[in-house]
């Protein structure tokens, strides 16, 4: 049985992701500052930014789930932020490749392409926005995301690691799809995320299938939903937040998602499963 390590196992994408290898055979261990609310394997508290600390919790694991961070910028000053994203990202990576760990993903963000948290608003260069769009964070959230995709890149020159960097969209557990007849209607409304999301159960298998792929070296993959978050077409949400977008690289006939996962789906033989008109009664 392999044995996988899943950091910010108690968090709210980390949960989903620790229940989706259990349930395919793996042995896991969460990583986490905190026990989750429902025990779904063993956790083991550590502080990510002590190296030492990450060796011991990484030691015998077969593959790496890196999803403890703070989540998003305004949680903590920029310094604290950016320090912590970067260090542990990097501790994680160090100490796999010092164990001989040959998989690891890490949790990237459509925020390092500077949209989601711009002091000074920007809008997509195209759409749907694939991972060739210019990453332009104003943030150190942002930028920590992009300093650490740097840093897989770093790891897997230097040991042939492969690390899946996966530039998540605004994760959606399923739960909160609830909330989604309050805006559905409202373009103002999640502008700055491209209207995207990802469900936690389609975000989980992606890290399953990211692990398990071969041959990818290091690599940068969105994942999102196929679909928006809105009720309004995505030409309607875009002359309506984003009117100087004309450079459309796909045909926008409906609700596609503006923000493209074409790539992940082709190298990780992926498929987004959840869609919220099919989780919530209009």
């Amino acid at each position: 049985m392999a044995k996988v390590v899943v950091t910010g196992g108690s968090g709210m994408l980390g949960r989903w992701v620790v229940r989706h290898f259990a349930r395919q055979g793996y042995e896991v261990l969460s990583v986490d500052t905190r026990q989750p609310e429902e025990a779904l394997c063993s956790t083991l508290i550590v502080d990510l930014e002590d190296l030492g600390q990450t060796y011991g919790a990484l030691a015998g694991a077969d593959a790496v789930v890196h999803l403890a961070a703070i989540p998003r910028a305004g949680m903590t000053s920029p310094e604290v932020t950016f320090r912590n994203n970067v260090m542990s990202t990097y501790n994680v990576l160090e100490a796999a490749a010092g164990l001989g760990i040959r998989k690891a993903v890490i949790a990237s963000s459509e925020s390092s392409y500077g949209i989601c948290f711009a002091v000074h608003p920007i809008g997509p260069q195209y759409v749907p926005m694939d991972e060739e769009h210019p990453q332009l964070p104003q943030d150190s959230y942002g930028l920590s995301k992009i300093v650490n995709e740097a840093t897989a890149d770093m790891f897997n020159r230097r040991t042939g690691m492969q690390v899946v960097s996966l530039r998540l969209g605004n994760v959606i557990p399923p739960e909160w799809y609830e909330r989604f007849p309050s805006f559905i209607h409202k373009p103002e409304e999640r502008e700055r995320i491209l209207w995207s999301y990802i469900d936690t159960r389609d975000a989980a298998e992606a890290c399953r299938l990211a692990v398990e792929a071969e041959g990818l070296g290091s690599v940068a993959l969105n994942l999102a939903a196929d679909e928006t978050s809105m009720d309004l077409t995505s030409r309607e949400l875009l002359a309506a937040r984003y009117p100087e977008v004309n450079d459309f690289r796909q045909p926008l006939g409906g609700y596609e998602t503006l923000l493209s996962s074409e790539k992940a789906k082709r190298l990780l033989g992926w498929q987004p499963k959840y869609k919220w008109r099919e989780q919530v009664s209009q």
